[in-house]
């Protein structure tokens, strides 16, 4: 067993508003009840028991296409659940808001999906509901059929959509961080409701966008929602080194894991911020059970369940992204072109051991990469003790089935994490980001903070200019790098 760790690891439940997120075909056991996606009770029921078991957080996937080729057949998809159909999480979280009180409600959002004055707009007010306990999972999309969802023939390519989500979220953070300053709200019969001294455009000029602003929505208690990102590819770390508060993971190698985490930090610093600015949530699931071997008795009736077909249409692997024909089974997967998940491939690949894996082993790596941990909840606490060793700051708990893989986890499991203090045994009062972090909004080391009375210049109502802030041909990027410059 390890030494006893510093501080509790941090626990989200990974859900999606759907009937089959991530263990395809587990919706036909007998206890499942993802099927009822839609009632709003099995969530507010789900929260609260997260709530119980002191979670730190629940957070929602989503997409806004289906997987597969573009224009091809998703009759799998339907026949399994298969993220389709699928609600919009941002909806549902008001439910679970005024359902808990602690815990964190974190939902997934693409940059293809929504232009970022409305959707920065949608956040504060979530986060005001919340009383500032919004996170926001910050997206490129994946799927070629989400891009003509909304009006493009297929996704731009991978390294440009990353500079696409560069200048999405600075229109975001000049919203949320710049636009209003603090004091701004008076609520005062004299003075009036608001100081209009105190109120900015942004007048944001872009590759993508030209926002005005002002920002509808005054201040919310985060004013920026806890930033998560998952993207694992060279261009997705540097974006989360650069942006993100908690980056999520998949992978079942440890010293990969460990490399993976020092990496990225080493990006922060050299972003000019601390190392600790970034936690990393692992995805894991679990089985359990009072002995080892009950525990293993539970894992072969769970993987009697598993659709491979599932599998194999979720990994969008299987085919040529050009013409949507499927791919020989044969292909080894170093020779399978994407425009999707890229770090989705690689993680297939070193999952597979020392031989280079196929398009026929696709639905069998899919299924380990979500690392297991199976066994009593003693050696379960151990195996957690090991992860927190090589640097992982939390975990991203994947269900087998809604709501019990939670109450299990909450009733047998989270106890003996908490012993050993490896699970926080009571909520830390404020923010989201204060429980996770220890402070309410965005630490200075944060680029978006440079936003904070960069408007303020000026007559009443009025702001600098993007021109005046990133210069006047500055893209997206371009003014993010100059962002995190002028904070290293």
């Amino acid at each position: 067993m390890s030494d006893a760790p510093t501080r509790p690891l941090r626990f989200a439940a990974f859900v999606m508003n759907t009937t089959s997120h991530i263990q395809h075909g587990l919706w036909r056991h007998p206890d499942a009840r993802q099927s009822d996606f839609d009632d709003v009770t099995l969530w507010t029921d789900l929260a609260k028991t997260l709530e119980r078991g002191k979670f730190d957080a629940m957070f929602f996937a989503d997409v806004v296409g289906t997987y597969g080729p573009a224009r091809g057949d998703y009759a799998t998809n339907l026949r399994e659940g298969l993220q389709i159909p699928s609600n919009d999480p941002s909806v549902l979280l008001s439910a679970l808001a005024v359902s808990t009180e602690h815990l964190g409600l974190a939902f997934t959002s693409s940059v293809i999906q929504a232009h970022p004055f409305d959707f920065a707009r949608k956040v504060s007010t979530l986060d005001h509901i919340t009383r500032g306990r919004i996170g926001w999972n910050v997206v490129t999309s994946a799927l070629d059929s989400a891009a003509r969802n909304f009006g493009a023939d297929r996704l731009e390519e991978h390294d440009e959509r990353y500079a696409w989500a560069e200048e999405y979220l600075e229109v975001c953070a000049k919203l949320w961080e710049g636009s209003w300053e603090d004091g701004a709200v008076l609520k005062d019969p004299v003075r009036g409701y608001a100081d209009p001294e105190k109120v900015h455009r942004i007048d944001h000029h872009g590759k993508r966008y030209d926002v005005q602003g002002p920002h509808l929505s005054a201040p919310s208690p985060q004013r920026t929602p806890v930033l998560f990102q998952a993207g694992s590819s060279p261009a997705g770390r540097a974006f989360a080194a650069r942006n993100a508060e908690a980056q999520f993971i998949l992978t079942s190698n440890r010293d990969a894991t460990e490399q993976l985490i020092r990496e990225t930090r080493d990006l922060a610093e050299q972003a000019g911020r601390r190392r600790d600015d970034l936690a990393f949530f692992l995805g894991l699931t679990f089985v359990t059970g009072s002995t080892e071997a009950e525990a293993k008795a539970k894992e072969a009736e769970i993987d009697e369940y598993l659709a491979a077909d599932g599998f194999l249409v979720h990994s969008n692997l299987g085919f040529d992204p050009e013409t949507g024909e499927p791919l020989d089974p044969a292909t080894p997967l170093s020779e399978v072109r994407t425009h999707a998940g890229q770090s989705h491939l690689q993680w297939l690949r070193e999952a597979a051991g020392d031989r280079e894996p196929t398009i026929a082993d696709l639905a069998r790596l899919s299924a380990k990469l979500r690392a297991r941990v199976v066994g009593t909840p003693e050696q379960i606490a151990d195996e957690l003790a090991e992860w927190q060793r090589v640097g992982v700051d939390g975990v991203n708990v994947i269900n087998w089935t809604l709501p019990g893989s939670y109450e299990e986890f909450v009733d047998h499991i989270a106890p003996t994490l908490q012993e050993r203090g490896l699970m926080q045994s009571e909520y830390r009062e404020g923010t989201l980001r204060e429980k996770l972090f220890g402070h309410a909004q965005l630490p200075d080391s944060h680029p978006a903070r440079r936003w904070r009375g960069a408007f303020s210049g000026g007559a009443s109502g009025a702001a600098a200019t993007g021109a005046d802030v990133t210069g006047a041909d500055a893209t997206g990027a371009d003014a993010a790098r100059d962002v995190v410059e002028a904070t290293a």
